[in-house]
Formats: structure tokens, C-alpha cells, sequence
């Protein structure tokens, strides 16, 4: 058999295009050698943040000081909104009902999507359209009319949440350091103004207005967004799975066991049947 070459089905096929079924840029596996997008680990072991980690691992090169403090602030704030939160709920139950602790965890990251978890990509989305040109006070209206939320934007708990301003004070200060553009920043910062023209209150950014703005500050695409946040809030939902593993609550539905849930169906009823029918 030719050097370089490998058979399969009786076939010779030449080795590269084996191998290069699944070629990536990312790592490097060889025995003795992991090579994470070119550096070897034990070189990175110890020596770099895990958020640093993530860049060069989303990227291909690591981040500044500014990019890695950017992305650590923004993982940080994300990771649990408490027991309430579907993904968090969903997977403490799970954690009740003899799963895996991994099972608990894909769970609640399951049910990260458009409604629960998804509006920092959206909001990303919207922040795209007026740094292109688009008028915040226009795209508010384009809102308006269709009665839907602009995403990033108020929030059903907190009258001002409380991860707004931290992060957004760490946007600033890498704008006027010249470490990021400040265009997304500019952008939501204007729409949060315009959201508030006629109205008594206003609608102040929430955790995903404000990540948003980072993310696309940072330069990562919307839905790659959205990935970090998932990553970020599976650390809240190990630890609420991992809490209730420790509580040892067997089959933990979203009511107390006292209390059972609502019905507003047909009233209760016989089932009336002729001695002549057949039985069933």
C-alpha cells in the first residue's frame, strides 16, 4: 500500500483526505501535544483567565487586557437570575427526577431560546441597524406598531437592573481609552432615549441591552452572542442543579406538593353507557 495511504471498503484513498474530515483550525491533538489554536495548554495553564481562554478559543488569537476584562465583566453578570428563571426551574426539577448532573445542566441550557434568553442577540441585531443609519426613534416606532418589546429593554423584576450601569461603566471607560469603537454603545444609549420620549417613565437597558452593546463592541456576531450567554448562565444552572442534588427533594414539580395545579376545564362528569352498547 502506498505511504500516505489508507484502505477503506477496498479502496486506497489518500490519507489527508481522511484526515481532513474533521481538520480545524482550533486544536492540535497528538500524543504527548494539545495545542489550543496553536499554543500548547501547559503553556496557558495558570497563565491566562478562563474568559481569556474563551476568546482565543471563539477568535483564534488572545484578547487584550481590555477585551479580556470586557468579556469577564459580561460573563459575570449573566450567570443566574434566580429560581424563577425557566432555565434555572427547569433544571432544578430535572435535578429531582434522577437524572445526571449533566442531564440537569442540558436542560435548563435547553430552554435558552428566542423568548428565554435570546433578546441580547436581538437586541445586537437592532444595535447593527442604526449604527448602519437606521433612526432610533424610527426603529422605536417600528416597535410600537407591531406591539412587540424592543429587546434589551426594560424588565419584568427590577424598575432599574442593577447590571446596567457596571457594565456600561466599563464600556466607557475602554471607549475613552481607544480600546473599543463606541459606536454600540452610542446606539443603545440613543435608543434608550428614544424609548423614553412619551412616556412617564422611561424604559431603561437591561442585562441584554447592556451585554449587547459589549458583545458588539468586542466585535462578535449576534448569534455567536448568544452562545457566551448560554456558556455564562449554565454556571447559575449547575449550581441550582447541583443545590438541589445536595437538598435530596425527589421529583420536585413547579408547585409545592400541598398545592395542585389550576384547572379550567369541562366540569367533572359520568360517563353515562346503554346496557346495550358493547363493553369496551
Amino acid at each position: 500500500m502506498p505511504e500516505g495511504s489508507v484502505r477503506t471498503e477496498g479502496t486506497l484513498i489518500e490519507q489527508d483526505r481522511v484526515t481532513d474530515w474533521w481538520s480545524t483550525a482550533v486544536s492540535r491533538i497528538r500524543p504527548g501535544e494539545i495545542l489550543l489554536r496553536g499554543y500548547p495548554v501547559e503553556q496557558l495553564i495558570g497563565r491566562i483567565t478562563f474568559a481569556e481562554q474563551i476568546w482565543l478559543m471563539l477568535r483564534g488569537e488572545l484578547p487584550t487586557p481590555a477585551q479580556g476584562r470586557l468579556l469577564e465583566a459580561t460573563l459575570v453578570s449573566a450567570v443566574d437570575h434566580g429560581p424563577q428563571a425557566p432555565s434555572i426551574a427547569a433544571a432544578r426539577m430535572a435535578a429531582t427526577c434522577g437524572v445526571g448532573l449533566n442531564s440537569a445542566v442540558a436542560t435548563g441550557a435547553g430552554l435558552l431560546g428566542d423568548t428565554h434568553g435570546g433578546a441580547g442577540q436581538q437586541c445586537m441585531q437592532v444595535l447593527e441597524r442604526i449604527i448602519a443609519g437606521a433612526r432610533p426613534r424610527d426603529v422605536v416606532a417600528e416597535f410600537r406598531e407591531r406591539k412587540t418589546y424592543v429587546p434589551g429593554f426594560g424588565h419584568r423584576f427590577h424598575p432599574h437592573d442593577p447590571r446596567r450601569d457596571p457594565l456600561l461603566a466599563l464600556v466607557r471607560e475602554a471607549v475613552e481609552a481607544g480600546e473599543v469603537p463606541g459606536r454600540a454603545l452610542a446606539a443603545g444609549l440613543a435608543l434608550e432615549t428614544a424609548l423614553a420620549q412619551g412616556r412617564t417613565r422611561p424604559v431603561p437597558m437591561n442585562i441584554d441591552g447592556a451585554t449587547a452593546i459589549i458583545y458588539a463592541e468586542l466585535g462578535f456576531p449576534a448569534e455567536l452572542a448568544r452562545g457566551l450567554f448560554v456558556l455564562s448562565r449554565s454556571v447559575g444552572v449547575l449550581a441550582h442543579a447541583w443545590e438541589e442534588y445536595e437538598g435530596g427533594a425527589r421529583i420536585k414539580g413547579p408547585l409545592p406538593r400541598p398545592l395542585l395545579a389550576g384547572y379550567h376545564g369541562v366540569a367533572p362528569r359520568d360517563l353515562f353507557i346503554s346496557e346495550h352498547a358493547p363493553t369496551p
